[in-house]
């Protein structure tokens, strides 16, 4: 069954931008190398001789304000890729997708990219202006129907609208996810860098992680 297309209710425009605390994860893989604890709403993710791990919501979301502070892991990173991102199915070759993605090659820059009906190549790097692993910093997307936000501590780093009605824009309902992983296979090592791995294991942070709080699709 095709997932359902929602628009927003546009006789409250900040209805679908309300937030609340992340309570309940699934985690897809490498269980053990991934904790919650949902009372002080942290998510941990660790890469070692293990592999890695991702988390995801427990349900996808059609539109809203997606957050996380989140602390990169530290030591030589080269080779790895830790993130923060929307998608309607991880893996499915037409799926919608929004991202942040750290790679460990350099972390004082983060890329965002957007992908619609599996089509995406529209990665833009962005300078930090500090190490992401010196600390915590708030990452935001909002997204709504016509257009994509992408915030760092506050402040609005990208703005995508949509161009024309049913084309190049994410539609379908969304899990926000998180992981990390080996991406040395990616472009020859050019992209997130070669692993080393001689500070493994290394440790993503996740916390005061927050979803939309109405705009579920069960």
């Amino acid at each position: 069954m095709a997932d359902p297309v929602i628009h927003p209710d546009t006789t409250n425009p900040l209805h679908h931008h309300q937030t609340q605390p992340l309570k309940e994860i699934a985690i897809d893989y490498t269980p053990e190398a991934c904790s919650h604890c949902p009372n002080t709403n942290t998510i941990t993710l660790t890469f070692d001789h293990r592999g890695g791990a991702r988390w995801r919501t427990t349900t996808r979301f059609h539109y809203g304000t997606f957050s996380s502070l989140i602390q990169c892991p530290k030591g030589n990173t080269n080779g790895l890729n830790f993130n923060l991102y929307l998608s309607s199915l991880e893996g499915e070759k037409s799926q919608d997708e929004i991202d942040f993605e750290f790679l460990g090659k350099d972390r004082t820059i983060v890329q965002t990219n957007y992908f619609s009906g599996g089509n995406g190549n529209k990665e833009k790097i962005h300078h930090l202006g500090f190490d992401a692993c010196d600390g915590f910093h708030e990452y935001v997307i909002k997204w709504s129907y016509d257009v994509i936000e992408w915030l760092i501590d506050g402040k609005v780093v990208r703005r995508e609208e949509k161009k024309e009605e049913g084309k190049g824009f994410p539609q379908k309902p969304m899990f926000l996810y998180a992981s990390i992983w080996d991406a040395s296979c990616i472009d020859n090592g050019r992209w997130a860098g070669k692993y080393d791995g001689s500070d493994a294991p290394y440790v993503c942070l996740y916390k005061d992680i927050h979803v939309p709080t109405s705009t579920a699709v069960k």
